[in-house]
């Protein structure tokens, strides 16, 4: 299927199929997949946790609010995470960047301060979603990005210290009957000519 068709038919999936898991070979596409997401300088401020474990899925689904199914549900959920301190990514992560890279980080972004290196650091993870939105659609997989989860909850529940939890995607196989496919509630975005010029 091209792109154009995949993008037609994504959707955010809001029932899935309890009984229908991803097998292990697909998982680790997605992860090697998510690992080569692109980001700003090459900096991946990132982590990304794969739950499957039923036991953890339901404490995640208790701190989920309206996306507590959808997490229950899915086959597995993906936890987006960014590097807490922005000390530590410049000593782990932006140590192990070509100069260049480091050159622009030190000009352009070191002197804007911490909240808006932090900020630009988030922004990278949010990259990543895309990619991996995208991924799961080429792979006949549904997926739900969530952000109305309870990120303190998720951090005390999955126990990583230098990482926070930004968002997480449920990814899984539809139920048939989700009234969200685009076969029962048409697709709605704007006509091109209301969001994109030509010059």
């Amino acid at each position: 299927m091209g792109f154009l068709n995949i993008a037609k038919s994504r959707y955010t999936t809001k029932k899935y199929n309890p009984n229908e898991k991803i097998d292990n070979e697909t998982i680790e596409k997605l992860k090697e997949i998510i690992r080569l997401s692109p980001s700003s300088i090459n900096s991946q401020p990132w982590k990304f946790t794969f739950v499957s474990d039923e036991e953890v899925k339901s404490k995640l689904a208790d701190a989920s609010y309206n996306n507590k199914q959808k997490v229950l549900d899915a086959s597995h959920v993906v936890v987006f995470s960014v590097i807490k301190d922005v000390e530590t990514f410049e000593n782990n992560k932006l140590a192990l960047l070509p100069e260049g890279a480091t050159l622009y980080y030190n000009r352009m972004l070191k002197p804007r301060g911490d909240e808006q290196i932090k900020t630009w650091l988030i922004s990278q993870v949010y990259l990543s979603l895309g990619f991996f939105l995208s991924a799961t659609a080429s792979l006949g997989i549904d997926s739900t990005p969530m952000e109305g989860i309870q990120v303190e909850s998720y951090d005390d529940i999955l126990q990583d210290d230098d990482y926070k939890t930004l968002f997480a995607v449920a990814i899984g196989y539809r139920d048939n009957e989700d009234i969200n496919q685009p076969v029962h509630t048409p697709k709605f975005r704007l006509e091109q000519n209301q969001i994109i010029r030509s010059i």
